[in-house]
């Protein structure tokens, strides 16, 4: 990057970088309309590469945003100086769709903006993970309708809310060929505040509308759509921001979302036609609201199958072959492996640190296997855990478990989970821990959260405290973590007797962990033993092998009730 007075000139590796961090904010228009942030240009690589069909795309995004009122421009005069020095760079990218159409996305280079953003002025909440799977097992519990929507440019529908006394305005930086554009398109706005740095054209505007890479526009968006969810009588969730619901016809209606993806769910399908009609009365002036009806919806990555009565079916194969496919060891059918980890996966790693390419696969395949593991693949979850702790220094005994994972994905990419629930009045957590098995003396924890078939939630990590026993570690992974089972009956004397069954041993156990024993006086809680040959949260813990692991995958993929 070359960098003067006051233009920044984005390179395309820097651009990618950029385009990644735009990706990272959750402004997720993409997978649903073929494009894909790894396949983006910026404007000027863009043009080559698509010549006029570029230039027609970039013009039709800037006509949107234009005709919308997204920003006004502003003479350089009557900015301050801070924002002035505020002002970020406007950033058009452009990709070519799968229909061969191309693309363009004017975004606003938030990245820069993090050192005067807190995280609480620009952090939006999202649907958990856990909240999505504990409603969906619920919906097909009552064999509910379900329906699921993509708000079309939901961030542009959002007014920037103006700044109070004392705060600057929302200010960008239009430069070079996108300035020729807009006084193409509105020549009479701007041709009077186009100025002159360094020899090229920049036009400072004002930001109105919530645009795609501000930090804040997520936030604005779940404010604005939570305000108009609550004006239909809708009460959100005590425990997940993103999950609301409202009495309709005498039974519930759930709503859940993340950022402009949305889905709902009624016995009534009636009650999800008025849902769509409101969807698009509220947020089709730019475009139809997208309502998918039926039993098979994609949504957040994922496949979520309803066609068998009770059951929710978590299918991420398509997320999977991806995986296999993107590594760069070609796996054949003889590349397999029985269990996701060997042994020795808790062991440190040895041999030579891996280099800088092998160590980028490394970090990258890991992450996308902790992101299938929370989700439609709970039986790598032990195993990613583990690699989660190696990814700032792995080594070559990292990389072969890492292999392993792949092969055994490799041979069981047409996995998927069956979640379904047998009582939804209570919830039983079976919680189990190996102790001391980390390199650095850490235990290491396990539960799930069964429902009746499947796993709902499942954890598997390492121990934040050291702890002296494995009957004390077993009683802050109960914090960690209604029926509680465990197979240390020491533990299960502690969390129900507090201070009167801790020894001297015990006597470092801090006050908070012995609220289970409060919850327990109070009925909120039962904890009660569970054979260590039944303990599905041991699963959970280290890598099970043979029989074992066979029984308990089957327990939690949902192929056996529970």
């Amino acid at each position: 990057m070359s960098k003067t007075d006051k233009v920044v000139y984005y390179d395309q590796t820097e651009a990618s970088y950029c385009a990644m961090f735009i990706n990272d904010l959750g402004n997720r228009e993409t997978m649903t309309d073929g494009t894909n942030f790894a396949q983006q240009y910026l404007i000027h690589k863009g043009l080559k590469m698509f010549g006029d069909r570029g230039k027609a795309a970039s013009m039709k995004e800037l006509d949107q945003l234009d005709k919308r009122k997204c920003f006004e421009p502003i003479r350089v005069k009557d900015l301050s100086a801070r924002e002035r020095a505020k002002a970020q760079e406007a950033l058009m990218f452009l990709c070519e769709k799968r229909d061969n159409t191309v693309k363009g996305r004017m975004v606003f280079n938030g990245k820069p903006t993090r050192q005067w953003l807190s995280k609480e002025d620009s952090a939006s909440p999202t649907v958990s993970t856990e909240g999505l799977f504990i409603t969906a097992t619920i919906d097909a519990y009552e064999e509910r309708d379900v329906l699921t929507a993509d708000v079309p440019n939901a961030f542009i529908q959002t007014d920037v809310p103006p700044p109070k006394p004392g705060e600057d305005r929302i200010t960008m930086k239009i430069t070079g060929v996108l300035v020729d554009m807009l006084l193409e398109l509105n020549p009479e706005l701007y041709k009077d505040f186009v100025v002159y740095e360094n020899g090229q054209k920049v036009l400072y505007v004002v930001v109105l509308k919530a645009i795609y890479g501000m930090l804040v526009a997520s936030l604005l968006f779940y404010k604005k759509f939570r305000v108009d969810l609550e004006g239909v009588d809708f009460v959100f969730n005590d425990y997940d921001p993103c999950v609301a619901n409202r009495m309709i016809r005498g039974k519930q209606q759930t709503v859940r979302f993340h950022v402009d993806d949305v889905m709902s769910s009624h016995v009534d399908p009636k009650v999800n036609d008025e849902f769509d009609k409101w969807l698009n009365k509220m947020y089709g002036g730019y475009g139809k609201v997208k309502c998918v009806r039926g039993k098979v919806h994609d949504y957040l990555g994922m496949i979520l199958d309803f066609s068998e009565t009770g059951i929710v079916i978590i299918d991420m194969r398509r997320f999977i072959r991806d995986m296999i496919t993107g590594f760069p060891m070609v796996l054949g059918d003889k590349d397999v492996a029985e269990t996701p980890a060997g042994d020795n996966l808790l062991k440190a790693g040895t041999g030579p640190l891996l280099d800088k390419e092998k160590r980028e696969v490394f970090h990258s395949t890991t992450a996308k296997g902790l992101f299938v593991s929370k989700r439609g693949r709970p039986d790598i979850l032990p195993t990613t855990s583990v690699l989660c702790t190696r990814v700032r220094e792995p080594r070559e005994s990292d990389w072969e478990k890492l292999v392993r994972l792949m092969k055994y994905l490799n041979n069981t990419k047409e996995d998927v989970v069956r979640l379904g629930v047998d009582d939804i009045s209570f919830s039983h957590w079976f919680v189990d821990l190996s102790f001391a098995v980390h390199p650095d003396f850490k235990s290491h924890i396990g539960a799930v959260m069964p429902q009746g078939r499947g796993t709902t939630i499942s954890i598997s990590r390492k121990q934040k405290l050291n702890t002296r026993s494995s009957t004390v570690s077993e009683v802050v992974g109960v914090d960690d973590a209604s029926v509680v089972h465990q197979d240390n009956q020491s533990a299960i004397l502690l969390e129900t007797n507090g201070r009167r069954s801790a020894g001297q041993r015990s006597r470092a156990i801090n006050v908070r962990y012995f609220s289970i024993t409060d919850h327990i006086e109070k009925g909120d809680v039962k904890v009660v033993y569970c054979n260590t040959d039944d303990m599905y949260g041991d699963y959970m813990t280290k890598p099970v092998q043979g029989e074992k692991f066979r029984k308990f995958k089957e327990f939690i993929m949902g192929r056996k009730p529970i």
